[in-house]
C-alpha cells in the first residue's frame, strides 16, 4: 500500500516552517524598520521642536550667544545619540555639535528645504554630508512670524537597523517556538490520527480481499473509534454472510441433489427395463413425491427471499386467533388419527382479537404444528394456548416429543438445519420451516423463543399485539 498522507503532513509542516521564516525575513522586517524608523523620526522631531522654540530662536533675537547655546546642544546630541545643526535659510552651517571647528557660515551645496516634501524627516546621505545612510529631521526657526533658519537632527540609520533586528530576533524565537509547538501538534496527530487511519486503511484493504477475520484495535471514543468498532462489526456480518452463503448453497445443492438424483435413477430404470411394467405404479409416487418434495422447498425458498429482501408488505387486520388456531388445528385431523396424537387447546376467553397479516400467522401456527406432530410420540398430546398480558398475546405450541439438544436450540432457526436427531426422526423436512416462522414473527417487530428439553419435550413460543378494538 502506497503512503502519501504522512510524506504530505511532514512537508506541510517544513513549508510552514520555510514561509514563516520568509514572511518575517520580509514583510515582517519591513513593518518593523518602518515602525522603528518612524518612531525616531517621531521622538527626533519633537527634539528639534524644543530647540527651536527654546534655544535657536533665542539666539537669532540676540538675546544669547551661540556659544552659551552650543553647550547645551552638544550634551543633548551626546544623549539622542545623534547630530544637531543649526542653519539658515539658505543652508548655511552656524552650529554643528559634532564639529565646532568648522568655519561659520559653511553652506550645505546644492540645499533646498523644499526637498523633504511634505513630511518633517528623510532618510540618505544629506547632500553628501554622511558617508553612511543617515536619518535627518528638521524643525524651523521662527522669529517674528519670519523663518530665519532650520534646526537639523541627523541619526545614522545603522542604530535604528541595529534595533530593529533586535525586534526581528525576538520574531524568529518566536517563529522557533510556534515550529516546536507545531511540532508537537504533528506528533500528536500521527499517533491520534494517522497512525489509526493507517490500522483502518490496512484493515479495509484485508476486506476488499476477502479477508474478514482481520480486526481493528481502535477503542478511542471519537469518530476514529466509532468508525474502528462500525468496521469491524461489518466485517464480522461480512464473515457471517459469506460462510451462511457456503452453508446455504451447500445445503440446497444437497436438497436438490437427492430428489433429482433419485427422479433420475427410476425414470432411467423405467426406461432400460430394469423395473417392470407392474411395479413402476409403485416407482412413479415415489417420483411424484420427491417432485412434490422440490415443489415445496422452491416454494420455502422463495417465501424466505421475499423476507429477505426486507420489502415484504403485510396485510395488518384485527382478528381472532383462538378461532385461527381452532381452524388451523382441524387441518391435522387426519395425521392426529394416524398417529393418535390429540390437541389441547388452553384458549384466553371465547375470543381474542390480535392485530396482525392473518395468512402469515396461519403459516406461523401451521409449521409449528406441523413440526410438533413430526417429533411427537404417539398417544400424546400437543398444548396449544393463548395468555393475554401487557398489551401482548402470548401463543404457545407445546409437544412432549423428542425434543432438542441443548447445543441446537440456537441453531434451529438456521436455513437448512436439521439436528441429528431430526434427520433420523423426519426425511420430508426442507429445514426452511422454523427459518419462515421467524421471519414473519420479526415482520411483526415481534418475537419468538425455543424452549426444550432433549427427551421431554419441545415449546415455541410467540407474541402478537392485541387488537386495540375488539
Amino acid at each position: 500500500m502506497k503512503r502519501t498522507l504522512y510524506p504530505k503532513l511532514l512537508f506541510g509542516y517544513v513549508l510552514y516552517g520555510v514561509i514563516g521564516f520568509l514572511i518575517i525575513t520580509t514583510f515582517t522586517y519591513h513593518l518593523t524598520f518602518q515602525f522603528v524608523e518612524r518612531r525616531d523620526a517621531a521622538n527626533l522631531y519633537r527634539a528639534s521642536a524644543l530647540i527651536s522654540s527654546n534655544y535657536a530662536e533665542n539666539y537669532f533675537s540676540k538675546s544669547v550667544t551661540l556659544e552659551e547655546i552650543e553647550t547645551q546642544l552638544v550634551t543633548l546630541g551626546d544623549y539622542l545619540a545623534s547630530d544637531i545643526w543649526i542653519i539658515d535659510p539658505h543652508g548655511n552651517i552656524i552650529l554643528n555639535t559634532a564639529d565646532q571647528t568648522l568655519d561659520a557660515n559653511r553652506p550645505i551645496p546644492d540645499f533646498d528645504i523644499t526637498d523633504f516634501g511634505n513630511r518633517y524627516y528623510q532618510t540618505g546621505n544629506f547632500y553628501d554630508q554622511f558617508a553612511g545612510e543617515t536619518l535627518t529631521v528638521f524643525s524651523p526657526i521662527t522669529v517674528n512670524y519670519k523663518v530665519r533658519g532650520y534646526v537639523l537632527i541627523h541619526k545614522p540609520t545603522a542604530t535604528l537597523v541595529n534595533y530593529a533586528n533586535g525586534l526581528i530576533m525576538i520574531s524568529y524565537e518566536t517563529l522557533a517556538l510556534l515550529f516546536l509547538a507545531a511540532f508537537v501538534v504533528l506528533i500528536l496527530f500521527t499517533y491520534i490520527v494517522y497512525i489509526p487511519i493507517r490500522k483502518i486503511t490496512k484493515a479495509a484493504d484485508n476486506y476488499a480481499q476477502g479477508n474478514f477475520e482481520t480486526k481493528i484495535d481502535l477503542h478511542s471514543g471519537d469518530e476514529i473509534g466509532y468508525l474502528a468498532a462500525s468496521l469491524n462489526y461489518m466485517a464480522n456480518e461480512l464473515n457471517t454472510l459469506e460462510n451462511d452463503q457456503r452453508k446455504f448453497i451447500s445445503n440446497v445443492s444437497h436438497d436438490f441433489r437427492s430428489p433429482l438424483t433419485s427422479i433420475k435413477g427410476y425414470v432411467e430404470a423405467m426406461l432400460d427395463g430394469t423395473i417392470p411394467v407392474e411395479m413402476q405404479d409403485k416407482y412413479l409416487n415415489i417420483i411424484l413425491f420427491e417432485t412434490e418434495r422440490l415443489n415445496k422447498l422452491t416454494k420455502s425458498l422463495l417465501e424466505l427471499n421475499k423476507f429477505g429482501s426486507h420489502g415484504v408488505m403485510l396485510d395488518i387486520t384485527d382478528f381472532d386467533i383462538n378461532y385461527t388456531i381452532r381452524m388451523t388445528a382441524q387441518t391435522f385431523e387426519g395425521i392426529c388419527k394416524e398417529k393418535r396424537i390429540s390437541f389441547n387447546l388452553i384458549l384466553t376467553g371465547e375470543k381474542l382479537y390480535v392485530s396482525a397479516d392473518m395468512s402469515k400467522i396461519q403459516q406461523v401456527l401451521y409449521n409449528l404444528i406441523d413440526n410438533a406432530l413430526k417429533f411427537s410420540h404417539s398417544d400424546s398430546s400437543i398444548t396449544i394456548e393463548t395468555t393475554e398480558k401487557n398489551d401482548k398475546i402470548f401463543v404457545s405450541v407445546k409437544d412432549t416429543g423428542i425434543g432438542i439438544p441443548k447445543d441446537s436450540v440456537q441453531k434451529i432457526w438456521e436455513r437448512f438445519y436439521k439436528t441429528d436427531l431430526s434427520r433420523g426422526k423426519d426425511k420430508k423436512g426442507t429445514g426452511l420451516g422454523l427459518a419462515i416462522v421467524k421471519e414473519i414473527i420479526q415482520a411483526h417487530d415481534e418475537n419468538i423463543t425455543c424452549i426444550s428439553t432433549e427427551g421431554v419435550g419441545t415449546e415455541f413460543i410467540f407474541t402478537l399485539p392485541l387488537a386495540r378494538e375488539k
